[in-house]
Formats: C-alpha cells, sequence, structure tokens
C-alpha cells in the first residue's frame, strides 16, 4: 500500500512568531520540517529542541546566504517566511521561483519595489503565495463579515476603526528591530496592516485613496524626555536604571526569550531589550488615517501605541443601520518592575492579564438595538492562529479542513499587497503632507 509522501518544509526565521509554526507543523501528519534558515545557531537549535520534544527528527540548518542551495539540496516543497519584514522578499522570491508553495507571515514585506517584485514573481510563475493574515480567521471577524455581506445594515458608507496597543504590547514594538522603519515599515505597515486587511476583507472592497498625520509622541528619547520617562540605558539587561522601570524587558527572567534572544547576541549581536525611550527611533506611535475605497465607502483610523488598555472598536455606519464592535483583550495593565513575556512583552499566545470581552451590536434603523451572539477566545489572537494552521496545513488529525468561512479566509499576495498599500500611502503622507492615491504606489491588484 502506498504512502502519501511527506510534504517537506523549509522554515526561514526562527524568532518568537516561529514557534507557532514548527509546533504546528510537528503536530501534523504528512508534514516534515526539512531545514531551518536563520543568521544565528543558537535560534535554529531552540527550534531543533522544540522538535525534539514532539518526538520529531532535528531539521537541517542552514545560513541565510546559502537559501537558494538549501530549497535544492533538501528538496523542499514549502517554505515559511517568519524573518524580519525588509528581509521576506529575499526569501519569497527565490522560493516561488523554485516552484515551491510559500506561506509568509505579515506584511507581506515593507516597499513598493520589493512588492512589485513579489508580485512579479507570483505572476510569472503562478506559483501559490499566502499571507498570514490571522485575524481573518478570528470567529468574531468572520461574524462582522456574514452581517454586512448578508446586508444587515445595508450599502455600508463608512467605517471608523480605532485599534489601541497598551503600554505592555505598544512599547515592546520599541524595544524591537519594528522601532526602525527600514525593517518594519512602521506601525502602520507591521501592525496595522492586519486592519487594513480586515476592513478590505470585510467590505469586499479595495482602498483608493488615502491621507493621514502620524507622529513619535510617547516613545522615544524627546518624549521621554518631555513626559518625565526616560531612564538612562541603552539596553536592560545588565543595567542598574532599568532594574525598577516598568518599561523595561529582562530577558533573563524569561526561559524562552533568554534562549531565543539573549543566548543568541554573541551570533548576530540583535539586541531584544532596548530603550523604549532610547534612540534611535524612526517610526511613529499615534497615526489618524483616512481612506476612501474604490465603492465610495470611507474610512477613518486611527492607531495609539502607549493606551491604558488594549483592544479595538470598529463601526460602521450603513443605509439600514449601524453595526459596533468593541474588543477589550486587556482592561488595563498594572506597573510592574520589569516587563517578563508572562507580564505582557509578548502578545497573542495566551489571554492578557485582566482581559475584557467582545460585544458586537446591530442598530438597525427604526428598531431596537440587537447584541449578536459571539463565541469569543482570547489566546492566540482571538482564536485566529489555530483556525488559520488547520486552514494552511491541515487539522492535527489529518485531512483535508472543514469547509467554512475559515476556509475560505485565506488571503493572497493581492490581498497582502492591498493592505501594504495604506500604510505605504499614509506614510508617505506624513512627509509630504498630501493625499496619496494608491495606483500611485502599488499597481495591478486593483482591478
Amino acid at each position: 500500500m502506498s504512502r502519501t509522501p511527506l510534504v517537506r518544509t523549509a522554515f526561514v526565521g526562527t524568532g518568537h512568531r516561529a514557534q507557532l509554526y514548527t509546533r504546528a507543523l510537528a503536530a501534523r501528519p504528512g508534514r516534515h520540517m526539512a531545514a531551518l534558515c536563520d543568521p544565528s545557531p543558537t535560534r535554529m537549535a531552540f527550534h531543533n529542541r522544540l522538535l525534539a520534544a514532539a518526538g520529531e527528527p532535528a531539521a537541517a540548518q542552514w545560513e541565510p546566504e546559502r537559501f537558494a542551495d538549501l530549497l535544492v539540496k533538501e528538496g523542499v516543497d514549502e517554505v515559511v517566511v517568519t524573518t524580519v519584514d525588509a528581509e521576506h522578499d529575499r526569501y519569497i522570491v527565490p522560493a516561488l521561483e523554485a516552484g515551491c508553495r510559500v506561506v509568509t507571515e505579515k506584511p507581506m514585506t515593507v516597499d513598493a519595489e520589493r512588492c512589485a517584485r513579489i508580485l512579479e514573481t507570483v505572476r510569472r510563475t503562478g506559483n501559490s503565495l499566502t499571507v498570514a493574515f490571522n485575524y481573518r480567521f478570528n470567529p468574531v471577524h468572520e461574524k462582522v463579515r456574514a452581517l454586512l455581506a448578508e446586508g444587515a445594515i445595508g450599502e455600508v458608507v463608512s467605517v471608523h476603526f480605532e485599534w489601541l496597543l497598551d503600554t505592555r504590547h505598544g512599547a515592546d514594538y520599541f524595544r524591537r528591530w519594528h522601532r526602525d522603519r527600514q525593517r518594519s515599515g512602521g506601525l502602520l505597515v507591521h501592525k496595522a496592516g492586519h486592519h487594513f486587511d480586515l476592513v478590505n476583507w470585510w467590505l469586499a472592497d479595495t482602498p483608493q485613496d488615502v491621507f493621514g498625520y502620524g507622529r513619535l509622541a510617547f516613545y522615544g528619547r524627546a518624549a521621554g524626555e518631555r513626559h518625565g520617562l526616560r531612564r538612562e540605558y541603552e539596553r536592560a539587561h545588565g543595567a542598574g536604571p532599568a532594574a525598577d522601570d516598568p518599561f523595561a524587558l529582562d530577558l533573563a527572567a524569561d526561559d524562552t526569550l533568554r534562549a531565543l534572544y539573549l543566548d543568541a547576541e554573541q551570533d548576530d549581536g540583535y539586541l531584544r531589550d532596548r530603550n523604549v525611550f532610547g534612540d534611535p527611533v524612526t517610526i511613529e506611535d499615534d497615526m489618524a488615517v483616512l481612506v476612501r475605497c474604490t465603492r465610495g465607502a470611507t474610512m477613518t483610523y486611527h492607531l495609539t501605541g502607549y493606551s491604558p488598555w488594549e483592544g479595538y472598536r470598529v463601526m460602521f455606519n450603513g443605509s439600514a443601520g449601524r453595526l459596533e464592535l468593541e474588543v477589550e483583550e486587556s482592561r488595563w495593565q498594572r506597573p510592574t518592575t520589569r516587563v517578563t513575556s508572562r507580564s505582557g512583552a509578548l502578545h497573542g499566545d495566551t489571554a492578557a492579564e485582566h482581559a475584557g470581552g467582545a460585544r458586537l451590536t446591530l442598530r438597525p434603523l427604526w428598531e431596537p438595538p440587537v447584541d449578536v451572539p459571539l463565541v469569543t477566545a482570547h489566546e492566540a489572537h482571538g482564536g485566529g492562529d489555530p483556525r488559520m494552521l488547520d486552514v494552511l496545513f491541515g487539522p492535527v488529525g489529518g485531512g483535508a479542513p472543514a469547509e467554512g468561512a475559515a476556509s475560505r479566509a485565506t488571503a493572497t499576495e493581492r490581498d497582502g499587497a492591498r493592505a501594504l498599500a495604506v500604510g505605504l500611502a499614509a506614510n508617505r503622507c506624513f512627509e509630504t503632507g498630501r493625499p496619496v492615491a494608491v495606483r500611485e504606489l502599488i499597481d495591478g491588484v486593483w482591478d
């Protein structure tokens, strides 16, 4: 009796987020982790320990400069990209050219030139690229989409979207490589790309024109000194002034952070625990954006990176009523002496401290409001991660994913480009003070 051949998978980038995929593939029959690719042998060794704990053989370890050789010599069928955002295209393009299926973490990339290169490669090769927009798979978000699609509020005329990152999660972007626009594209690309994709998906529409303002108002040296929050240290580990700083991250206090980052500094010099009120910071922490969609709906969007609570509010105004969603991921945070991952430095793995709930209210014209029943989960991005993994790689027990909303939520390179375009256009507005037509930045994904 013949057996189905194993899908041989390679991972590029073995930081914290990659653990999700390492554990997922180790738990799924029919897939074999063939290779890991990262500048750090220490991080790759950590992921091989995860595989060993799951009873799986070790994956081969490769340097990024030999990625093309990896694809051939390891017989790779599938590539998962979880590197620094600005490096995504470096691996997506050759993997597509080699005939591999590619799954990339969001954002797809960080600028229009890299985006064009990816889109051209997909068109030329005809191969598959999936962008891992896990918020599409959140059951609450699926319910919103279903209500809008069935016309619960008629024609959607406008959207008001506010996203708040608290001073644990929001601050963490300013400790890491994300604080460098050249590497992350800024929060409107790295973080808000999730939200722009949701709106595109909810409305089944595409962005057309963008305008926005943004500033570094809370983090960074100047703001930290202005608000009396700055302590004098470059990075928290071993720094006396960081000992009682609630904004300092204690890498040594968490086994995973220590193994992935503190122990790996000898490999590449990457510091995971920078002072959020230090230099240089080249991204914004407070951003206001206005978007007009192709069919006429408008969206006002605001991202705050230093809020007392974490969550979001989305309101849809339509010709037949209004739909309101409010999600409290964390109602408040207490100040602690040095942050560890257990106290909120890392997001999405488990329920946040003081987690709140989700409320979805339908307000039809001429009728009482209706509280819409919801299925909610606080862990793993509102239940989005496990459902996304089932769709991308099959259920843990094997077989194909069940048909349903989740199985139709997969995002393509076109979706990745449309979400990216909003963030890139807003970033340009910050520089010029003028509105931007997204076609000026990225072409070929609007028809």
